[in-house]
């Protein structure tokens, strides 16, 4: 087995617009790895499960997986994968499992065995959202740029999809990647449609529009995260103050500076700052 990326790659694998979409791309990930839908993607609305219909078997497999995405949230691939493997002992077509082992592998570089899973994954539960936006993220992940993009769509194309701002934003990230800054911008911009409140989303949005030089449309969404403490970081702080500069807004510019100097000294958006480095 090939030895698991840094985290410093890891990084630059999972946030492919900037830095800051990392945790939410990952999260968004994982919460399709515990959802309870079945095979297709459908949900059987008009019987929901509850507890009582729990077999012991469902249970036992529930705590594995849950104990799996938090070994994989740390970095911890070999305990997540034993975890699954405990979890397929349980369940053993379960679909959950079959998806987080995919993800698993595709984090240790192991692509050839995560897609295998993906496929497995399909071939049980055919045009299953959350397994097609999984697959598709590892494509883009390797640069297979047209069939990342076929996946995306194929999840879009279902429609009891609940998540389409998650894969929208996967979409725009990846094109963006791929140097398709205007299918990005669409993209991302529907993602915000869906999903207003996310930060994620909008700071994808921002810095598409930034690279197409759409600078008032892109201050309008940045400022959106920055206005919130908790959601505001240095990526986004530097963002803002790149597309101020390129609207010739002086004071701004002064502001978000000494803001990034006094909340983020080390980063290094703020060494670019302290070296003019503003189209890095």
């Amino acid at each position: 087995m090939k030895q698991a990326r840094s985290v410093s790659e890891q990084r630059s694998l999972w946030s492919l617009l900037g830095c800051w979409a990392l945790a939410a791309l990952t999260a968004l990930t994982l919460a399709a790895c515990t959802t309870t839908s079945k095979g297709g993607g459908a949900t059987d609305a008009a019987a929901p499960r509850t507890d009582s219909d729990q077999t012991d078997a469902d249970r036992r497999a529930g705590v594995r997986m849950e104990l799996a995405a938090g070994y994989f949230a740390r970095g911890q691939y070999t305990t997540a994968l034993d975890e699954v493997k405990l979890a397929l002992q349980a369940k053993p077509n379960m679909r959950e499992a079959i998806n987080l082992r995919g993800l698993i592998y595709a984090a240790m570089g192991e692509t050839q065995l995560a897609e295998e899973n993906f496929r497995r994954a399909l071939a049980s539960y055919p045009n299953d959202p959350d397994t097609l936006h999984n697959y598709g993220w590892m494509l883009c992940q390797q640069r297979r740029w047209p069939e990342a993009d076929a996946q995306f769509d194929q999840a879009l194309a279902q429609t009891s999809y609940r998540a389409p701002a998650r894969t929208l934003l996967a979409k725009g990230v990846c094109e963006a990647r791929a140097g398709r800054m205007d299918a990005a911008e669409r993209s991302l911009a529907k993602a915000f449609e869906y999903d207003p409140a996310s930060p994620a989303v909008a700071v994808n949005l921002a810095e598409a529009l930034y690279r197409n030089k759409q600078f008032d449309r892109a201050r309008f969404y940045i400022r959106r995260v920055n206005a919130q403490p908790e959601q505001s970081n240095a990526q986004s702080l530097w963002l803002e103050l790149r597309i101020e500069r390129k609207l010739g807004h002086g004071v701004a510019v002064d502001e978000l500076a000494q803001q990034l100097r006094k909340q983020h000294a080390q980063s290094p958006e703020t060494q670019a700052l302290n070296a003019g480095r503003f189209d890095e």
